[in-house]
């Protein structure tokens, strides 16, 4: 060996004396080791066989002894079949790697111990939550690159949008869950999610995408992405799926957001028009009604005294007829009564002869007494 030649020394070793020294074969810790002399094997192992005869009737080497250590082998290796399964579990018993059994209801079972049978026992009650585009606790201006390939989205309308979202699930058969897809099964769901609402994102135009649309997307996407899961048979019940963000990317933020405000104020203008037009239009219409109204009810009118100026002529002519003479002085009278009505008048007596005419001038007493009588009640 080359550690026999080091040293010049004749038999030693790299530690010191030789084994032919006066003290006997040295080690690294000296010619009775770390903590004193070293054990032999031999005694030690003639040491736990006398304490095993000890124990097993008949002695270690008899055939009883033997019997009894394998009974308490087997009975060892049965007791780690038992396993328990949680009220908010399911077991799910595997022999030979293969699903052999029913899954087991909550409480102490027993399988065949490993490795003919292994159990798992999945949570099917436990709500769990996939985040796409974000994490939790994580400022949205300072997401990695990795985050925005899972959030930005192309709309209908060829625009870009940022989407993050969260979808809650939960296991409803967890055998498939198990064996169906593959581990970890999260990051089937999250791929499975992403890659639905990207179709729904890519055939939705962005302002129905960022505005009344939302609640729609989410009803969608939750039942599309149950569609696909069943179709995997992945034993996996959607709960919800929830947008969390649904922005324009931040580079072009500020004049998106000024765009929707130039957007929204061409909407209230809009409003505006419509509630102005909706108040004019019935006041016009109204007054048109009202004119049409005043015409019908003049026509009516006009038509009512033509025909009753022509029923009144037609009775006068018929009682002319009649009495020419009569009926002719009546009239004239009837007429000179309306002209002389209002007028002054002047009676001239031609009896009373010529000279001084006597005159009596009516019409200012009238004028006096009226003028009088008015100032007096005053």
């Amino acid at each position: 060996m080359p550690w026999q030649n080091t040293g010049g020394g004749g038999g030693k070793g790299p530690w010191g004396t030789g084994p032919n020294g006066p003290q006997g074969p040295r080690g690294p810790y000296g010619p009775k080791g770390p903590q004193g002399p070293q054990p032999n094997l031999d005694d030690l192992m003639r040491k736990g066989q006398e304490r095993l005869q000890k124990v097993l009737p008949g002695g270690a080497g008899g055939k009883s002894g033997i019997v009894l250590l394998i009974v308490i082998a087997l009975l060892l290796w049965a007791a780690t079949g038992v396993y328990r399964v949680n009220t908010d579990e399911q077991g799910i018993v595997l022999r030979f790697g293969e699903a052999a059994e029913q899954p087991t209801l909550p409480g102490l079972h027993w399988h065949l111990p490993w490795p003919i049978e292994t159990v798992m026992t999945p949570a099917v009650t436990v709500v769990n939550r996939v985040d796409v585009g974000f994490r939790q606790g994580m400022a949205q201006r300072s997401r990695p690159t990795s985050l925005l390939d899972e959030s930005l989205m192309l709309t209908g309308d060829e625009n870009i949008v940022d989407v993050a979202f969260t979808v809650f699930w939960q296991i409803n058969n967890a055998r498939d869950y198990l064996f169906n897809i593959q581990t970890p099964q999260e990051d089937t769901v999250k791929a499975v999610a992403e890659s639905v609402m990207r179709e729904i994102v890519g055939r939705t135009q962005i302002q129905r995408v960022l505005t009344e649309g939302r609640g729609a997307i989410e009803e969608e996407a939750g039942r599309e992405l149950q569609k696909a899961l069943d179709e995997y048979g992945a034993g996996i019940l959607i709960g919800e799926v929830k947008l969390e963000k649904v922005d324009p990317p931040l580079e072009v933020i500020d004049a998106f957001r000024d765009v929707q405000a130039a957007e929204a104020d061409r909407e209230r203008y809009r409003n505006e028009a419509d509630r102005y037009a909706n108040q004019i239009i019935p006041e016009a219409r109204g007054r048109a009604n009202q004119l049409l109204q005043e015409a019908e009810a003049y026509k009516e009118q006009v038509i009512a005294q033509a025909q009753g100026d022509a029923a009144r002529f037609l009775s006068v002519y018929e009682e002319y007829a009649q009495a020419k003479d009569v009926t002719k002085k009546r009239i004239y009278l009837e007429t000179m009564e309306n002209i002389f009505a209002d007028m002054e008048k002047v009676i001239m007596d031609d009896k009373s002869g010529t000279g001084v005419v006597p005159y009596m001038a009516l019409p200012e007493i009238k004028r006096r007494s009226n003028t009088s009588t008015n100032g007096g009640g005053q």
